[in-house]
């Protein structure tokens, strides 16, 4: 006898569970549901296994009514369903759409992209000030989490190239608020950090395969 693999269309399986212990009034154990959806119940416990997991399904044991184990049974783990599609792009799109109409919109998205760039660039700890090769290293280190593909050109630094932009398609369309809000980043992680060296420019598209970064030393407060 050939057996099957559990594994064989996980997520239409998986679905019809989820649908069988929302369509029903009772909490359901896995004999049920194996003979409600005509698969075996070895099965329906190996992707029960990987709802409960997933946090999609809660299981539980009954109150026992007799003599013998008390069953095991699922529900459905209350709260909207987490699948299906996401339009995060669509939403971007709207925001941008909106806060573009603003005459202050390059000014407004460079302000969050200051405090957002102040957040996510790792930390120096004080009082220690670090150097320009320093700074241009944790700068590029938090665009490259961001997914911009930085690489800055000289010793030091004077630019660095961005041959990647995660939000390419959003850039095209409004670059007079997302440039601003990716300078913004830049600026701020830099001054977070008490960097020698400011973010001056963003060349959008400068080149045909990246936007360029313009970098030179700031003037350091005499004590």
């Amino acid at each position: 006898m050939t057996r099957t693999d559990p594994t064989t269309g996980d997520q239409p399986r998986r679905h019809a569970l989820l649908e069988a212990l929302r369509g029903s009034d009772a909490a359901l154990g896995v004999t049920e549901l194996a003979e409600q959806l005509g698969i075996h119940p070895n099965t329906v416990r190996f992707h029960l296994d990987a709802l409960v997991a997933e946090g999609l399904v809660d299981r539980r044991l009954e109150e026992p009514t007799g003599r013998g184990r008390p069953r095991t049974v699922h529900t459905p783990h209350p709260g909207m369903d987490r699948g299906g599609r996401r339009q995060y792009q669509l939403l971007a799109k709207i925001l941008l759409g909106q806060l573009s109409t603003n005459p202050d919109a390059g000014a407004a998205a460079e302000a969050a992209g200051r405090n957002w760039g102040g957040y996510l660039v790792e930390q120096v700890p004080p009082p220690r000030r670090p150097g320009a090769a320093e700074a241009i290293e944790r700068l590029t280190a938090m665009m490259t989490d961001l997914g911009f593909a930085p690489d800055p050109d000289g010793d030091p630094a004077e630019r660095i190239r961005l041959r990647h932009c995660p939000f390419l398609e959003l850039a095209e369309e409004y670059s007079a608020t997302l440039c601003p809000l990716h300078l913004g980043l830049m600026r701020g992680a830099l001054s977070e950090i008490r960097a020698p060296i400011a973010a001056t420019r963003l060349e959008p598209f400068a080149e045909p395969d990246a936007c360029i970064v313009h970098l030179s030393p700031t003037r350091r407060r005499s004590a």
